[in-house]
Parts: C-alpha cells; sequence; structure tokens
C-alpha cells in the first residue's frame, strides 16, 4: 500500500508539473522539449530525488511516446509518396551518413579510443532524433510543408542504417561471429520490405478493418495494432518506431483522421514522459568534465546536419525557407544515439563516451526544437531586405530617369 502510495504521489506531481512547464512554454511562445529534458535532469541519478517508484512506468511510457509521435508522423504520408521522396532522396542519404558520422569517428580517435569505439561514436553523431523532430514538426504545423517529406525521407533512411547497422555493431562488440551479424542484416532488410509491402497493398483493408463509428473501439484497435508491429519490429532487429511509422502511412481516408484525433491525448502524454525520462538517464555530475568536448561537438555536427537538411531539400526544388527549415529539424540527436552509446559501454569501451554522449546529446536535444522558429524570422527578414534593395533600385532609376 506505501508503494502504491508513492507511486500515485510520483506519477500524478510530475504530469502535473509537466504540464505547469507546458504552460509556462506556451506563455512564452517556446517549444515544451527542453524544460522537459531539464525537468528529467533534476531527477534521476544524481539529481534532486530518485523516481525509482515510477521508473518502470517512465522507460515503457517513453518507448509508447516515440512509437506514438512516429505514427502519427506516418498518417502525414502515403505509401507512393513517400517511395518517390525516397527515390529522389538516395544522394541525400549518402551525404547524411558521411556528414555526420565522421566528426563522431574523428573525435573518438582523436580521444584515443579505437577504432571500435571510433565506429560506436560515429553512429551517435548520425543519427537525428526521430521522436523529436515529428514533435517539432506536428507543433510548428510544418507536416503539410513542401520540404518536410525530404526531412521525412532523411528520416527514415536513418533508421533503416541503424536496421543495418545496430546488428553488426552488437555483434562486433559481443566478439561473435559474423554469420549473426548477417543473418540478423537480412531479417531486418526482410522485416523492411514486407512492411513496406503490407502498407502498400494492404493499406485499404487495413483502414477497412478498424474503422467503427465508435473512438473508443477505434483507439483500442489502433493502439493494439501499433504495438503489436512495433514489438514485431524491435524482435527482429528494426526500430519500433519505423514499424509504427509503417502502421500510419497504411492507413487511409476518414480512418486515418479519426485515429489521428482519438490518439492524439494519448501521444501528448507519452511524448511528454519520453523527453522527460531522456533527462532521467543522465547524471548531471558526468556532464562538467565532457561539457567543452561535447560542445566543440555540438557546434560542427549543427553545421553537418544543417548542411545536409539544405542540400537536400534544395534537391527537391524547395526554396530558401524550406531549405532554412530543413537545415534547422533536422538538428537534434536522442533515442538512438543513447541507445548506441549505451552498448559501447557495456561492452567495456572508455566510459567517457557514455557521459560525452550523454551531453552530446542534451545539448542539441535542448537545441533542437529551438533552432527551427528561427527559420520564419530569418527568411522574412531576407525577404525584407530583397524588397528594400528592389525598391531602393526601382527609385533610383526613377531619379536617373
Amino acid at each position: 500500500m506505501d508503494h502504491l502510495v508513492e507511486v500515485f504521489l510520483q506519477l500524478g506531481l510530475l504530469i502535473g508539473a509537466l504540464g505547469i512547464l507546458g504552460a509556462v512554454a506556451g506563455r512564452f511562445g517556446i517549444s515544451a522539449i527542453p524544460l522537459y529534458l531539464l525537468a528529467g535532469l533534476a531527477f534521476g541519478d544524481g539529481g534532486l530525488h530518485d523516481l525509482d517508484a515510477i521508473q518502470n512506468f517512465l522507460d515503457i511510457g517513453a518507448e509508447v511516446g516515440i512509437v506514438l509521435l512516429l505514427f502519427a508522423l506516418g498518417l502525414e504520408y502515403t505509401p507512393r509518396e513517400l517511395l518517390g521522396t525516397m527515390r529522389t532522396s538516395w544522394r541525400a542519404a549518402i551525404v547524411d551518413l558521411v556528414l555526420n558520422a565522421t566528426p563522431g569517428v574523428v573525435c573518438a580517435l582523436l580521444l584515443g579510443w579505437g577504432p571500435l569505439a571510433a565506429v560506436v561514436f560515429g553512429g551517435v553523431t548520425y543519427v537525428s532524433s526521430s521522436g523529436i523532430i515529428a514533435k517539432v514538426l506536428s507543433d510548428l504545423g510544418w507536416l503539410g510543408n513542401r520540404e518536410t517529406p525530404t526531412v521525412l525521407s532523411l528520416l527514415v533512411a536513418e533508421d533503416l542504417v541503424m536496421a543495418l547497422y545496430l546488428p553488426i555493431v552488437t555483434t562486433i562488440l559481443a566478439g561473435l561471429a559474423f554469420a549473426q551479424a548477417a543473418w540478423g542484416l537480412a531479417l531486418a532488410l526482410l522485416a523492411v520490405g514486407a512492411a513496406f509491402f503490407v502498407a502498400s497493398r494492404g493499406g485499404s483493408l487495413l483502414s477497412r478493418f478498424l474503422a467503427s463509428p465508435s473512438d473508443e473501439i477505434l483507439m483500442l484497435k489502433v493502439l493494439g495494432i501499433i504495438l503489436v508491429v512495433a514489438g514485431l519490429a524491435e524482435q527482429v532487429h528494426v526500430s519500433a518506431a519505423v514499424g509504427a511509422f509503417f502502421v500510419g502511412i497504411a492507413l487511409a481516408g476518414e480512418v486515418s483522421h479519426q485515429a489521428e484525433r482519438t490518439l492524439e491525448p494519448l501521444k501528448h502524454l507519452f511524448s511528454a514522459v519520453f523527453f522527460v525520462n531522456f533527462g532521467l538517464q543522465t547524471d548531471p555530475q558526468d556532464l562538467p568534465p565532457v561539457l567543452a568536448i561535447a560542445a566543440v561537438l555540438a557546434v560542427v555536427t549543427i553545421v553537418t546536419k544543417f548542411a545536409t537538411g539544405w542540400w537536400a531539400a534544395g534537391q527537391a526544388g524547395s526554396a530558401f525557407t524550406g531549405r532554412l527549415r530543413a537545415g534547422t529539424v533536422l538538428l537534434p540527436r536522442g533515442e538512438f544515439s543513447i541507445v548506441i552509446a549505451g552498448l559501447g559501454v557495456s561492452a567495456g569501451l572508455d566510459s567517457q563516451l557514455g557521459s560525452l554522449a550523454a551531453a552530446y546529446v542534451l545539448i542539441l536535444a535542448a537545441l533542437g526544437p529551438i533552432a527551427p522558429r528561427l527559420a520564419d524570422p530569418i527568411a522574412a527578414k531576407r525577404r525584407r531586405r530583397i524588397r528594400e534593395r528592389k525598391e531602393r533600385a526601382a527609385a533610383e532609376a526613377s531619379r536617373a530617369a
């Protein structure tokens, strides 16, 4: 009974505090994500108070949060739209991999961690946070923008690379035979192909099965399908978020709109839990010794990731504003980076790898939601300058005449 009291108190106070932080963020017109991250950092290991009684709930809730965020993102697109964008964005995916994995590899080698740690840390700096980016796109109302499919194709490409990368790295770190990595890789590719085929060919059938005049029944059906597919995806070493994303793109018509509406409150709740739990994984005392290195690395990868988004959106035909949005929205690192670093630390690589990855991710997870909000004001200022130059040129031409 005492444990139950502690669970209710901790959970109630945490959710209430998140509501207050969200209201503060809304009052000042900023994203609530950095505040959620700081709230998580203030508690947990080395923080003000451990949330041990609800840690299991937070761990599971965080996973549900990212799954729902990616499901909601998938609802915005059809398989044909996604496939078309991916066909035109494969060059951008290669640029993304080269530009953003290289800083992590170089950093690890300069710190003397060795080639294996360099491969691991390259993954940390390469992959953007799908969960944070999905939340930012939704908050800013950018889901229907021209540049968003390009951003989405890069995120999907990164998740697919992770589906290939994680089984190989896990096998190497464990010292297992390459045949086991090859088997995991083949299974991951097969699962992704099957998911895309079902989303393309079986979407209408799935939508008819889920359709219901009752919001309650539809919510339960859709949530059940999402979690089952997410679980199966994890079983074959594909991100659960990728599985949920494919469920989203498979739904169409009224079912898609109804699912988005009924699941939105759950998405908001569990996405907030995700960001808090992210902060809880870090001991604040581990951050100061590596903060300077993390800050330098963050600056470098802000430049490389922004360049990736800017170039990719330009290749897709986006104008200055779209390219600026694509470059800034891709900046956050998050869940995958922490998972990769955790694999390295668990395998006995340099212990500083984990704390450096945590500091690096926290910097970009906090800055990531703020940077995209600067894109439109910068673009508007540029348009004013261009207009003013044209007006001055026209006035000078008129006086000369």
